[in-house]
């Protein structure tokens, strides 16, 4: 297994903010939806940083579990599972459903192919 530097980089760097946006920023723009639009950024870097794997099939698999996790949020997995005093995992999971996180993850994902594009067909 050959590790992608570049993605494990950038996919370090993202989650360092993500950190900062979940522990400083309670509310707003950055916390509710700029969070989401790089949380499938720092997703897809992280599983290209260990796996060599097309960047499409990423990033459709990234979307459909970044929506899986939305769809539960829907169904108030959290409550269900009793892991509402969990913080951690109420932060990870997440507790409530909102369309727009589904418009914010695709458009990180497109993002993501849009940049793999530019980059692919100019090395």
């Amino acid at each position: 297994m050959k590790l992608k530097t570049h993605y494990l980089i950038l996919g370090i760097s993202l989650l360092i903010i993500e950190i900062i946006i979940a522990l400083y920023i309670n509310s707003g723009f950055i916390r509710h939806t700029f969070g989401d639009y790089l949380v499938v950024i720092l997703l897809y870097c992280t599983i290209k940083s260990f796996v060599k794997i097309r960047p499409t099939v990423t990033a459709i698999g990234v979307l459909t579990f970044s929506y899986f996790i939305e769809f539960l949020q829907y169904l108030n997995i959290v409550n269900l599972l009793n892991l509402q005093d969990n913080k951690i995992l109420r932060i990870i999971i997440g507790t409530t459903f909102n369309f727009s996180d589904l418009i914010a993850y695709t458009l990180g994902i497109l993002t993501v192919l849009i940049l793999e594009i530019k980059v692919y067909y100019h090395e």
